[in-house]
Formats: structure tokens, sequence, C-alpha cells
């Protein structure tokens, strides 16, 4: 495969990305050096704005898999992603009604210790430790199979790009916490979307226009987006991004560490719920420009297929090589979209590796060491930062020698994870047939012929029945696999071991979502509420003066949530509707 190398000018603008990534952490730890507390250091005291979260939730989950992966995902299969549109705006309507409000009026730092309230401890640690293992393997991926990618097209060396990785995030996010982690997303968003933007003026006239852009696209039956077939193991239709998809990402927002975090970090309910809801519009911005992405690279090479021609050797390095041929004469945009890129990787990482410092910290470290200063906390948070930027890092180097890129509450953890791993792995054995992924035609006819090399198609191996099933399904319902086998699991053990009663849950702990669908009904409401009393004094309460902060948290997770007198600290705003974190001191927004 041709290599083109970078040129000085693009080393320049993608150093640029690590010095000011950098600056912002070391900025934060000489502004942030006063307050010195394990709460500023991970939830930024809980006085972030709307704005800047916003940016970096959605810079934390566009890793540069999405900047690389999307559009040849687009360029292989057609636009069908652009339905990811309407699956985010379901994950985030979801997650801002429905999840956020328990976590953030609980006053909770890790989102495990709700499974303490709701359920017990023995709950709580076994998801702490599956989030640490899958966000550290995760996270190792995240960071070589791009730098794998950009390696074999541009020349930009391997390891270096890893370590850099690996070093820059670990720096930062053990200097300035996660306000650091914040701004540097919010910096990082800005490259993610002008990297775009440069493919995508620069690409479509280089194809004579968006006009004839979406020519060629419909011509290569690229913009055949709608197709309603029910068949789970198709591999993108409507129903499978929409649900499937739907379901895919409430794992990603709705619960996961990261985000919550991230949320809760706001000084206000309100707040966070702009965040979320602004971060919509930031997810749809970058899915967009990855769709066209993949739509202008299609209309590039519709003659010449690089990938089928043996010009680049896997579907990941269609993007790299695409900018390379793009901006073949214009130094310094190449290096341009690779920051980009990596733009991702490093708020992916960062996102990981202070969420991996949050959940330690609070679920193992304090409930073993429950009277640490705030000094001791402060200094413990920053070196478990750098000890997940130590394992994440490492794990990239593993990923090297690794292929392509309460009892009911319990029981049904486990079996909705063993769920998901039997038919990810089976899938990955056993990869499904291309009657069921569909992918569109590519053509070679216009390639210089010197430039193609042979390929000879895989013998498939016997293959056993579950292989044209169960492992043939679509990859976006994994998710749904194992949510609906850990609730169905943890149903029937719980009639089976002794169900709880509603009267014993505490409300804080339950969103009544029922109440949109009856509200018409108070005597339907209370049917649906399944005995838990939600229009209780306790509850009434919490909602008309606000939530105990953090110290009553911590002691509800000794003596449980029914303790009456909680110290209040006020928080509601009447006037805004909206719960506020409100410090013991005043600290700076930014």
């Amino acid at each position: 495969m041709e290599v083109k190398n970078f040129e000085v000018w693009d080393y320049v603008v993608f150093a640029g990305l690590f010095v000011i990534s950098s600056g912002i952490g070391v900025f934060f730890a000489i502004k942030e050096r006063k307050k010195a507390t394990s709460r500023e250091f991970l939830v930024g005291g809980r006085q972030m704005t709307f704005g800047p979260v916003a940016l970096s939730l959605t810079a934390s989950f566009m890793s540069a898999v999405t900047v690389l992966g999307t559009p040849a995902e687009v360029y292989r299969f057609g636009a069908s992603f652009i339905l990811f549109l309407i699956a985010y705006a379901f994950v985030i309507f979801f997650t801002s009604e429905l999840f956020l409000p328990v976590f953030y009026r609980s006053g909770i730092t890790s989102t495990y210790e709700y499974l303490q309230l709701r359920f017990n401890k023995p709950v709580r640690y076994a998801a702490t430790v599956i989030y640490i293992v899958q966000t550290i393997l995760y996270t190792g991926v995240v960071v070589y199979a791009p730098a794998l990618a950009l390696n074999q097209v541009t020349g930009f060396d391997l390891w270096a790009s890893v370590f850099a990785t690996g070093i820059v995030c670990t720096f930062y996010c053990s200097l300035g916490g996660l306000k650091a982690v914040v701004w540097t997303d919010a910096f990082q968003m800005v490259v993610m979307i002008v990297g775009f933007l440069t493919v995508l003026i620069q690409g479509s006239n280089r194809g004579g226009g968006i006009h004839n852009v979406l020519e060629h696209a419909t011509n290569g039956s690229r913009l055949h987006v709608f197709d309603f077939d029910v068949d789970p193991l198709r591999r993108h239709t409507f129903w499978t991004i929409t649900v499937g998809g739907t379901f895919t990402w409430l794992g990603i927002y709705g619960v996961n560490q990261s985000t919550i975090q991230r949320c809760i970090s706001c000084k206000t309910e309100k707040h966070a719920k702009l965040a979320l809801y602004c971060n919509l519009l930031g997810l749809w911005i970058i899915a967009l420009c990855a769709v066209f992405s993949g739509l202008i690279m299609y209309a590039h090479f519709k003659d010449c297929d690089p990938w089928t021609s043996g010009v680049i050797s896997a579907p990941d390095q269609l993007m790299p090589y695409f900018v390379m041929e793009l901006f073949a004469t214009m130094p310094g945009l190449p290096g341009l979209f690779v920051a980009c890129a990596f733009s991702g990787t490093l708020s992916t990482v960062a996102a990981s590796i202070n969420a991996l410092a949050t959940v330690t910290f609070e679920d193992f470290v304090k409930s073993c060491f429950p009277h640490l200063s705030d000094k001791q906390s402060t200094w413990i948070s920053k070196g478990l930062c750098l000890v997940f930027g130590i394992l994440c890092t490492s794990m990239a180097v593993v990923a090297s020698f690794m292929g392509s890129v309460v009892q009911g509450a319990l029981g049904g953890l486990l079996i909705g994870i063993t769920l998901s791993f039997w038919v990810a792995i089976g899938a990955f054995v056993y990869p499904a047939p291309p009657s069921k992924t569909l992918p569109l035609p590519l053509s070679i006819e216009q390639c210089v012929q010197s430039n193609i090399t042979a390929t000879v198609a895989p013998q498939l191996s016997s293959r056993p029945a579950l292989a044209e099933t169960w492992y043939s399904l679509s990859y976006l319902y994994y998710s749904a696999v194992g949510c609906l086998g850990c609730i169905l699991a943890g149903i029937i053990i719980s009639f089976i071991t002794g169900r709880q009663k509603g009267q014993d849950i505490d409300p804080l702990l339950i969103r009544p979502v029922c109440n949109l669908f009856c509200f018409w009904s108070k005597k339907y409401k209370t049917l649906c509420w399944c005995g838990v009393q939600h229009d209780s004094e306790t509850e009434q309460d919490y909602l008309d003066h606000g939530s105990a902060w953090k110290q009553g948290v911590e002691s509800a997770l000794q003596n449980g949530l029914k303790q009456e007198g909680l110290a209040q600290i006020p928080g509601y705003n009447p006037k805004d509707k909206s719960y506020s974190n409100m410090a013991q001191e005043r600290i700076t927004n930014f």
C-alpha cells in the first residue's frame, strides 16, 4: 500500500492540539490550587454551567472511531446511519427526563451509589467492577485502532501517537480534574467540527458540488435510508437503528458514569438538562458531518474503490486515505484532520480516566477509608487518574495483539452481561453473512491496473446453526438483549426469592414515568406506582425545599434514606423550578 507521509506543517498543526490540551490542564491546576477538595477535583465543585458541559458530552462520546468509522460505514452500506438522529433524540429525552432527575436529586457522585441505595452493596460493587473492566478495555481500543489506521495510510508513527495520547490525557486529568477535562473537551469539539468542515468543503468542490455528490450517491444506492424490514438479523434497518440504537446509546448516556458525572457537576438541574439538550444538537452536527463525508468519499472513489483494489487493507483506512488525496497539495490540512480524529480520542480517553478515578474513589476508597481529609482525598483522586491513565495506555498496547477492532438485581445483572457477551463473541467468531449485512456494490473499473491487488475470497468454515440466527443478530440489538435479559431475570428471581413491597422503596429512587401517561387520573397513576409512595410527605418536602447534599447521602448509604432528619440544604429555586448544588463556598463559575 502506498503511504503518503506527513509534512512539517501537518506535524505542527497536530502538535498544537496536544500543547493546547496540556496547557488547559496546567491552567486549571494553577487556578484551582487553593480549592483542594476531592469534590472540586472530581465534579468541579458542582458549579459548572451548561455550555462547556454540553460540548464536553458531545466530544467525549464522538471518538476517533466515529470520525473514521462512520464515513466508512456510509461509504459501504449507505446513508441509513442518519437515522441515528432519531435514536439520539429518544436517548437524550429519556436521559434528561427519566435518569437525570433521580441521579441529580439524590446528590450521588458515582452512579453505582444508586444501586446500593436501591438494592445493596454487592450489586453496587459488581456493577462498578464490570464498568471499570469494560471501560479500560474500550479505552485501549479507542486509542489503538485509529492510531493504527492513520499509521498505515499517513505514515504517522503508531506508538508515538499512542503514548502521546495516553501521556497528555493522564497529564491534564491528573492536574486539572473535571474542569480541565470539560474545557479541553470543549476545545477538542471545535477542532473536530473544523476538521470535518474542511473535508466537506474541499471534498464537495472536488466532486463538482453537493448536487453532483448526491447524484452519484443516489446512483450508487447510498441514499436508500428507510428500510422498514423488521428482521432483527439485518444490520441496519429503520427498526434496528431507532430501537436498537436507542437501547445502545441509553447505556452510554442514561446511566454511564462519564455522562452523569458531567451532568451532576452542573450548578442546577436546569443547567444539567440544558447541557443534555444542547449536546443533542452537537450529536446531530457530528453525525451529519460524518454521513456527508461518507457520501463525498463515495462520489470520489465511485469508479475506483481503494479497498477492493487493494490500495488499502481495511475499511477504517478509507477516510485517512481520502483526506491524504484530497489535501495532497495543501500542507497542514491533513494534520488538521488527524487532529480532528485525535480530538475524539483525547476527549474519550480523558472522560474515561476521570470517570474511572471517580467510581474507584467513591465506591471503594471512601468505603474503606471514610474519614479521609480533603487534602488526602484530592491526592488519592489525582493518583487514581495517574494509575488509570497508565492502565488505559497499557491496554492500547495489549490491543495491538488482538484481532479487529439484591439477588434479583445481581442475578439479572449477571445474566444480562452473559447474554450480551454470548451474542457479541458469537458474532465475532461467525460474522453475519452478506445476505444480512447487505454491503452495497463498489467499483474498480477505472483503477490503474498496476494498483489492483488480487484478493482471494475467504473460505468459510463450517458454521453452527446459531451462526445463521442468534450470532447474526444486528449489533445494535446487543444492548437490548442485555437490558431485557437483566430485567426479565431480575423479575423472575425476585418473585422466586420474595419480591420487595412498593411501600418499602424510597420514592426518591424511582422516577414515576407513568405520570406522563396517566396524568388525567390520580387513581390510575397510583395504581401504576405499584405501592411506591410518590405522594408521601417526605418526597413532597424534598421537592419543595431541595435535596440533602452529599453529606446526607453518604449517611443514607449506611443508614437508609427512610431516616428522618437528614440535613436539608436549600437548593430549590421556585422561579426556575430547578435544583441547585449549593456549595459551602462561593466558586467562580466558568
